[in-house]
């Protein structure tokens, strides 16, 4: 299976369409921000336009989005996976969008204990699968994928502190623009893959093998 998993469209959904018309997949993530505070019907637009490939989209919405745009993402052919899961050929996947709190007030922020709760729950329901994709459009703290130029962590402690615990085998995060590349929690790789509106994406093979499941990830320009 190829998924191509992006974060921060922030309303520029080119480079994927260009990489869809050259290349196969056979799953796409957004992992939030899909449009720049709106207006939630460009999500709408957009989801519909990536599902016309007829490859299966799941998203979420970042904290940039306008606060209801999961109904939004109901409401168009692609899956909503916030604070939700799912399995895929024994592949676990589950979400969660927004934020922790910004000093910006942005449309999309949870306190902690929310992230907690809700986030957890959608992790656990997928632990049995032997690859679990945890798809967070906030970083966990402390890691590669949260530092901004200042030097100063800002990721959810609650998104870490679930990684720690449950140990899914790839997170998939954003919202941190400088902060793209990977970092490792335990045994759980973490994947910034930077602006999609500035062509950056991440591509994820996992390879059926006699006795196990392999994933191989990489951060590439569309």
């Amino acid at each position: 299976m190829r998924i191509l998993a992006v974060s921060d469209l922030h309303g520029d959904v080119k480079p994927i369409i260009n990489y869809l018309n050259d290349n196969k997949v056979d799953l796409i993530i957004l992992a939030g921000d899909i449009t720049h505070f709106g207006p939630a019907e460009l999500a709408e637009d957009i989801l519909n336009e990536l599902s016309s490939f007829q490859i299966p989209v799941l998203a979420i919405p970042g904290n940039c989005d306008p606060e209801s745009l999961h109904i939004n993402i109901d409401n168009s052919p692609a899956i909503n996976l916030h604070a939700r899961n799912l399995v895929i050929k024994n592949i676990g996947l589950c979400g969660f969008g927004g934020s922790n709190p910004t000093p910006f007030n942005t449309p999309l922020e949870f306190e902690e204990i929310q992230i907690y709760d809700e986030a957890k729950k959608a992790l656990e329901g997928v632990t049995e699968q032997e690859i679990t994709l945890f798809i967070t459009h906030a970083p966990p703290y402390g890691t590669k994928a949260d530092l901004l130029p200042s030097g100063e962590h800002v990721g959810s402690k609650s998104l870490r502190r679930i990684i720690e615990e449950l140990q899914p085998t790839l997170n998939i995060c954003g919202h941190i623009h400088e902060a793209r590349g990977t970092d490792k929690i335990g045994k759980t790789q973490i994947i910034n893959p930077g602006e999609l509106s500035h062509g950056h994406a991440c591509l994820i093979k996992i390879s059926d093998s006699p006795d196990k499941e392999e994933i191989k990830t990489r951060i590439i320009k569309l």
